[in-house]
Order: structure tokens, then sequence, then C-alpha cells
């Protein structure tokens, strides 16, 4: 019996990634320009200028699809470099240290650097050519 919207499969794919991309990308715009919140106060330097680079660029290319493995590597390698620094060490379990998001983040673009941008990426469009 064929599974549940298992006909979705790349549409539904697309969106988590393109999804995943937009939500990330803002936590870079927010630690690089204040925007749309302002940044945390206190952050150390090195987290705004090579965390927040890294979660702009990155997520705007995994969100369009361009370079998507290499940038989702490097996103879900700067999730479990910051769930370790700011979470981790406070408790053993994400819900009680408050890292659930970075560990979601981290397998979320660690799943996308294996599968690459798939439909409605700028990869793909290359690929066609």
């Amino acid at each position: 019996m064929p599974s549940f919207m298992s006909s979705f499969n790349p549409q539904c794919y697309a969106l988590m990634r393109i999804v995943a991309g937009f939500l990330f990308l803002w936590h870079g715009a927010q630690k690089l320009f204040g925007f749309p919140l302002p940044a945390h106060e206190g952050t150390p330097a090195f987290i705004t200028y090579i965390a927040g680079p890294i979660e702009l660029v990155g997520g705007a290319l995994v969100m369009i699809g361009l370079y998507s493995r290499q940038a989702a590597f490097l996103c879900s390698g700067l999730m479990a470099v910051a769930y370790w620094m700011a979470h981790g060490m406070k408790a053993l379990f994400p819900i009680q240290n408050g890292g659930e998001l970075a560990a979601l983040y981290c397998f979320v673009f660690l799943f996308i650097s294996t599968q690459g941008g798939g439909l409605w990426s700028v990869d793909s469009a290359q690929d066609r050519r």
C-alpha cells in the first residue's frame, strides 16, 4: 500500500529546505544588523562576526538551493558547535538546557547536506542546463 503523501516527497523536502534556510538567515540578520530584533546584549564579538555571516549567507544559500550541500553542512557544524558552547554544558537534555532549536537546526541541515538542493533550487536548475 502506498504511503500517505509519498508522491509529494520532493515538494515537501523543498519546502522544508526553503523554510529552514529562511528562518535561519534571520538569526544572522539579528546578530549582524540588529534586525528584526536587537541582538542579545553581551553577545561575544566572535559569535557576532563568525556565526552571523554563516547564518545569514548560509541560510540564504540553503533557502534558494545554491551550493546547498556545502552551505547546509557548514550550517550544521555551526549549530553543533553552538549547541555545545551555549547549551550542552548546562544540562543533559535539550529540553532542560534550552538547546532544542540548535539541535534541530543541526540535524535538519545535516539532512539537507546529504540530499542537496532538490526541487525548486538553483542547483537543480543549473544541472538541467
